[in-house]
Order: C-alpha cells, then sequence, then structure tokens
C-alpha cells in the first residue's frame, strides 16, 4: 500500500540543552506572496529587525506546493501580481503554476529579502506572554520571542483530507492534489479523482487523455465559464516593457471588469440569471449527452460556490474513458471505490482534490491568546471572525493576512493582501515609534464590525444561493469573503485606527492600563 497522507504533523522541540531565545520585532510566519510583500513593505520602511518562518524549502506557499497537471490561475496574469513589480512579460492571460512561481521568485530577488526568510523552519506554538508583553514561540529550530507576530500562512495552507472508511487499505497511491506526487505514473492506469473544484477541473482535463480509465466523484456540480485565455504576442509584450504606464493602465482595467462581478454578486443576486444563462450555454454546446448534462447541471444559483472557468473541462467529461459519478462514496477497498448505491468501481491510483481546510484550520490551534485560548477554541466558542479580516480580539499584537472575511469571490487576493500589508506595517511603525507595549483591537468594535459585515453578506449570492459551500462555517455563516468592492476593503485598511484598540504604553507600571481610555496610550 502506497498512502501519501495529507495530515500535519506536528515536529516536537528537542529534548537536547536549550537553544538561546532569539529576539526580534516582528515574526511573520508564512513565506507565501502574504510573507513576501510584507517583507518588502516592512524593508521600504526601514523596519529591518524581522524574521519570516516559511515550513517550506523554498519562496511561493500555495504556489510552490499545487504543482498538480493543469494547475493555473483563474484571475488574469497582470492583476495576479503585486502593484509594486509589474511582470511585461506574462506569457498569457491566464498564467500555469510554473510561471507564477518564477514570477514569485523573482520578486523575492529583485528585492533582496531572501536573508529575511528562514527556510524549513515550522512554527510549533506561539504563545502571549503577558508579563513581557511578546510572543513566546516554539519553533522547529528554537524559541523566538517577538514583540509583533504576523500570520501570513493564508487560507489555502492545510489540504482538506476527507475521512473515507478504508482508505489507508487501499493499495495503491492516495494523494492530496496540493501534494501532487510526480513519482506516479497514471498513464494506462484507472484513475480516480474525488472532487469537482477548481483544482479538479484543471486535473481531469490534463490527465483524461493519457489515463486507461477516469472517474470523476462529484458531490456537487460546479458553474463553468468560458476562459478567455489567449497568448500575449511578442510585440504585446514588448508594449508592455517600453509603453510608460501601459501595465498600470492595464491592470486598471481588468481590475474595474472583475468588480462588475461584485455588484452581481453581492449587491444585486438577481443579475446572476444572466451569468447562469451564459454557463447553460456553455454547458449545452461542449456536453451533448443529455444524461451527462443532467448529472453534472448545478441546484443552486450562480456564484453561490466559486464560480469557475475551463474550456477543457466538459470536453474531458465527454470522453469515452471518462465517467461522472455522483453516488456517494460509501467505502474504499484495496483495489477499488464502492459507493452508495453499491457499485464497485476498481481503481489503481486516487486523487483527493477536495480543497483545504478553511474555517478550521489546524493553524488556528498554533496561537495562544490573552485568555489563555488558543485562536481554535476562540473561534469554537464565538465563531471565526476578525477585525479587518486582519486583527483579533484577545490576541495582542497579533495580526493575519487573509483572515476571516477577506478573501475575495471574484478577484485578485494580492490586491487584499496588499491592502493589510499597508494596514500591518502602519501598526508596526506606531508600535514602535509611540514606545506601545502593546495593541488589542477592543472587542466591542470587532463585534459591531462583524455585525456590519454579516448584515452586507446577508443579501449576497453566497448567503442566498441555495448550496453550501467552503465560504460558510458551521452556522452557516459566511466567514470566508469580502461582501463589497473591494476598493472600500482597501479604503477601511488605509491607515492604522488606533483608535479601535486598547492600547498598553511601555511603562515601568503597566496597572494603569486598567482605567485608561480605549484607544488612548497608556
Amino acid at each position: 500500500m502506497v498512502v501519501h497522507d495529507t495530515a500535519v504533523t506536528r515536529p516536537h522541540p528537542s529534548d537536547s540543552a536549550p537553544t538561546p531565545v532569539r529576539e526580534v520585532e516582528v515574526a511573520v510566519i508564512g513565506g507565501g506572496v502574504g510573507g513576501i510583500g510584507l517583507a518588502v513593505a516592512l524593508r521600504r520602511r526601514g523596519i529591518e529587525d524581522f524574521v519570516v518562518l516559511e515550513r517550506g524549502n523554498d519562496f511561493g506557499g500555495t504556489w510552490r506546493d499545487n504543482t498538480y497537471p493543469g494547475a493555473a490561475c483563474d484571475v488574469p496574469s497582470h492583476l495576479y501580481s503585486f502593484s509594486f513589480d509589474h511582470n511585461p512579460d506574462w506569457s498569457q492571460s491566464f498564467s500555469t503554476q510554473p510561471e507564477i512561481q518564477d514570477y514569485i521568485l523573482g520578486v523575492a530577488e529583485r528585492h533582496d529579502i531572501r536573508g529575511k526568510f528562514s527556510f524549513d523552519h515550522e512554527l510549533i506554538a506561539a504563545d502571549w506572554d503577558e508579563s513581557t508583553s511578546r510572543w513566546m514561540l516554539a519553533t522547529t529550530r528554537g524559541p523566538i520571542s517577538a514583540k509583533v507576530v504576523v500570520s501570513a500562512m493564508g487560507a489555502l495552507c492545510e489540504p482538506n483530507m476527507p475521512d473515507i472508511e478504508g482508505i489507508d487499505r487501499f493499495d495503491g497511491p492516495v494523494f492530496h492534489s496540493a501534494q501532487w506526487d510526480h513519482t506516479i505514473d497514471l498513464a494506462q492506469k484507472r484513475v480516480a479523482v474525488i472532487g469537482t473544484g477548481a483544482s479538479a477541473i484543471q486535473i481531469v482535463p490534463a490527465i483524461a487523455s493519457t489515463v486507461a480509465h477516469l472517474d470523476v466523484f462529484q458531490r456537487t456540480a460546479p458553474w463553468i465559464f468560458p476562459r478567455l485565455l489567449r497568448k500575449y504576442s511578442t510585440l504585446e509584450r514588448f508594449a508592455f516593457r517600453r509603453v510608460p504606464g501601459l501595465t498600470s493602465a492595464f491592470r486598471s482595467i481588468l481590475y474595474l471588469l472583475r468588480e462588475i462581478y461584485a455588484i452581481v454578486l453581492i449587491k444585486f443576486p438577481p443579475a446572476t440569471v444572466g451569468l447562469g444563462l451564459i454557463a447553460a450555454v456553455k454547458m449545452r454546446i461542449e456536453v451533448r449527452d443529455r444524461a451527462l448534462r443532467a448529472r453534472i447541471t448545478p441546484e443552486y444559483r450562480v456564484g453561490c460556490q466559486r464560480m469557475l472557468s475551463s474550456n477543457e473541462y466538459y470536453p474531458a467529461l465527454g470522453r469515452e474513458n471518462v465517467d461522472v459519478v455522483t453516488s456517494g462514496i460509501a467505502g474504499v477497498q484495496k483495489d477499488s471505490i464502492v459507493t452508495a448505491d453499491g457499485t464497485v468501481r476498481p481503481v489503481d491510483a486516487i486523487v483527493v482534490a477536495t480543497g483545504f481546510r478553511i474555517t478550521d484550520s489546524p493553524a488556528f490551534d498554533l496561537f495562544r491568546g490573552r485568555a489563555g485560548l488558543t485562536l481554535a477554541e476562540l473561534y469554537a466558542e464565538q465563531g471565526v471572525s476578525a477585525y479587518k479580516g486582519t486583527a483579533v480580539a484577545g490576541f495582542p499584537n497579533m495580526f493575519v493576512i487573509l483572515g476571516p472575511n477577506s478573501g475575495l469571490g471574484y478577484s485578485s487576493a494580492i490586491y487584499m493582501i496588499e491592502s493589510q500589508i499597508e494596514y500591518i506595517v502602519d501598526a508596526v511603525a506606531a508600535v514602535q515609534n509611540q514606545q506601545i507595549a502593546n495593541v488589542e483591537v477592543r472587542p466591542e468594535v470587532q463585534e459591531r464590525y462583524n455585525s456590519d459585515l454579516q448584515r452586507k453578506m446577508s443579501k449576497s449570492v453566497w448567503v442566498t444561493g441555495g448550496c453550501r459551500s467552503w465560504f460558510l462555517d458551521s452556522t452557516g455563516r459566511n466567514v470566508a469573503l469580502w461582501p463589497d468592492f473591494s476598493f472600500r476593503f482597501r479604503r477601511q485598511l488605509r491607515t492604522f485606527d488606533i483608535e479601535s484598540y486598547d492600547v498598553v504604553q511601555r511603562a515601568a507600571s503597566l496597572t494603569a492600563a486598567v482605567s485608561a481610555t480605549p484607544g488612548s496610550l497608556r
């Protein structure tokens, strides 16, 4: 049996002699897009006393790890990049994983931040020390004490491995799409792909022509839209390089076009009928088999789940060697998958394309705040929430990139990341320049913010569209996405609003903090 388990095994501290504690002003967890962008911003503001811990062996995060066949971005290339580092040489309108990873590595090298990163370095636990107003980090390379901690791990860091009866007894390879095993040759094998989300619709057409047989296990059918994919010509790339302001203007156009989706998905959901018509026509043209079309037609409104785009997925489903299985999986045997209707489907390899743990991420267990509760325990009691997707009451001097309700269901996550980065850097600068011991968002401010956010969310198609998506927590609240135009998210993070925080000044005595006015320097 060859099983590639996606469960995260947390390392344990060494039992050898104690390692000296390293002290830094800022510790950043995660070396993907968020960690890279924050490192660049900190250095630009003259803040040099920081370290970025990355458990992988290089930059990239999601784009380093997701190397499955067909991996690509569904946001236009020129929009899915940093505003401070445009790439005029994108080869096509929607870039593939290798090209995005090359861009990320290039950003890190051009901005000379490699020396600030510590690779193969994993966080074991982070605990707030009230007596010193610092975070104490246990890591695989020894303890670190940090004045400020920033989680830049993002939402797509922990693969979601479904609990399927008997999968551990399967004789063949089993691996998650985010942990693709390139040593396994799937050619002429009977392969099962579990899931029909963003990764699956790229994997299926990439392997369908080489495998002997492919079973696609579908729980919920996705809406698929045309992918406006085109190669950029040599002349176009030359113009992007040489014409001043052209890449910025093109990015702005792409940005505005994407913002239109916010009107449809959030402001006026009935307009999704038009989008549904486009998707339905596409399906009718590309899927001639009526029975297949019936199986893959969603029963919810467009936009309720993530909208996907592909020009190859439907044709791949129509191949003679591909079956779409809609009966649930009852269990796995040593050489087959048994469905709920009793059918036994022989398979040689299983690819699990079931996304990531978003609302119950194991990363929540790593951080323990002021009240002695981990983030996971706090969220279990009060629900997943944050202030501006960036700060959490009870966790002083801690900030999060792509925290609750800071994701986008229609445009570039990097836009949101850069908005949060500026806010966080302002906060770090305030802590340094104003001799602040700690800052913590006030609970009532966070509660008021999220009440307003959920009120806006209640009219969106994500809530009213009739589906169950990974955007929602166990209570049905959308805790993943931002329910408004993205420029409004940026506007609210333009400056660090210290008046929304309880602030403790560095002083010989901190007892005066008890009676101080919220938001004042104490």
